[in-house]
């Protein structure tokens, strides 16, 4: 079975020299929901109009199934690639009501013009404005633009569809139903898709494989459980999820996938953390990132404490607190997940789990950067009941 993209070594400079694409490559199979995630400026836009051919590639070459589209000496326009796309900006024509955008998709089918208003009639239903199909786009809300957009990209069952960070207009309520309505719907039809985004929740909540681009490269290329526990850099592992960065020392020289003991350079610290290494490490010193759910709280006299520190920040989140603990040297621990309020200015103590700790090696491990915001929240995660004594947590000074 031929794979539905190829895309082998692909390069994009701009007029004027900015790459924007290095020697990208990937293969995507039939059927497959694959997510390309990374910040502003990382090339995900330009790969996802490299493939639609929108913009011509440098280098490289591109196929769509066994059918290829760009390359030296060819680029095939993309109304001749067998694809659709689902817009940021919807973009839909203002001068035709919703059936009459999404019918346009099938005039070059060679379809009669009463059958291609039923088809798309019956794809407004299953997008939920099968009442809404005489409406022009100034009379639709931004979602309900979105899904004549959506039902337009998927009407003509194309082998290929493409999302232009489709959601990143919509209220918080309204991009969750239309991330389930987007998963349901692309994989009822069978479609390879490629969706882009800069949110890892909602990378992870829709792909069968997501790619992590960095500055123009393919840096990660899996199943959203091997890039979220096994990351390939310290970029990786920040840019899909970390609250907490700490200087540690490494004791001996370890092999990437490896568990290794490391002690956290830190006043507080009791006993090392058992994490897995996250590229080789050669260095006497690294950084420990720790996602927030592999951090725990306990009494500040605890035992089993790796860490003790001052709650500077508690945040309701719903199905529990986020809390920020501040360490000595100015460091500090956030994402700290709890069911129960913990008073600021509480000392409590913190633990690491294995499963969410890896290591890197570090040119300047002294002075480590504090992780981005993420949107990690309670609302993403499990919360287990948690039992915490009231007196422990809020000891003395």
């Amino acid at each position: 079975m031929a794979d539905a993209l190829r895309i082998e070594a692909v390069g994009k400079t701009f007029s004027g020299g900015a790459v924007a694409l290095r020697d990208v490559s990937l293969r995507v199979d039939p059927g497959t929901f694959l997510v390309l995630l990374g910040p502003s400026g990382s090339g995900k836009t330009t790969l996802l109009r490299s493939i639609a051919g929108i913009e011509r590639i440098t280098s490289g070459r591109i196929a769509i199934g066994d059918d290829p589209v760009a390359g030296e000496g060819l680029h095939v326009p993309p109304e001749r690639r067998g694809l659709s796309m689902v817009f940021q900006d919807y973009a839909l024509w203002p001068h035709l009501c919703a059936a009459e955008n999404v019918a346009f998709a099938l005039k070059r089918t060679g379809m009669a013009a009463r059958q291609r208003r039923i088809e798309a009639e019956k794809m407004l239903g299953s997008v939920g404005l099968g009442a809404l199909a005489a409406r022009y786009p100034s009379e639709l809300s931004g979602g309900e633009q979105q899904r004549v957009a959506l039902a337009r990209a998927l009407v003509g069952k194309a082998r290929l569809v493409l999302c232009d960070e489709p959601l990143s207009n919509l209220d918080a309520d309204l991009r969750e139903r239309m991330r389930l309505q987007i998963s349901e719907l692309v994989r009822a039809t069978g479609s390879t898709a490629v969706y882009i985004t800069h949110d890892q929740a909602e990378a992870f909540a829709l792909a069968d494989r997501v790619g992590v681009l960095e500055k123009g490269e393919l840096v990660q290329l899996g199943s959203p459980e091997e890039v979220y526990n096994h990351p390939a850099s310290s970029f990786v592992a920040r840019f899909t999820g970390v609250a907490t960065e700490l200087p540690v020392s490494i004791g001996r020289p370890a092999r990437a996938g490896a568990a290794l003991e490391v002690d956290l350079l830190d006043p507080s610290a009791t006993r090392p953390v058992l994490a897995e290494v996250g590229a080789d490490c050669e260095r006497s010193r690294g950084l420990l990132l720790v996602r927030p759910a592999a951090t725990k709280l306990c009494a500040a006299d605890s035992p089993e404490r790796h860490i003790s520190g001052e709650v500077v920040d508690v945040a309701f989140r719903g199905r529990g607190y986020e809390l920020a603990v501040a360490l000595p040297g100015a460091l500090r621990v956030s994402g700290v997940l709890t069911s129960e309020r913990v008073q600021r200015g509480a000392f409590v103590g913190l633990t690491f789990g294995p499963g969410g700790c890896v290591v890197f090696g570090s040119e300047d491990p002294s002075a480590p950067a504090l992780a981005p915001d993420t949107g990690i929240s309670a609302d993403h995660l499990h919360l287990p009941p948690l039992s915490l004594e009231p007196m422990a947590l809020a000891g003395e000074r």
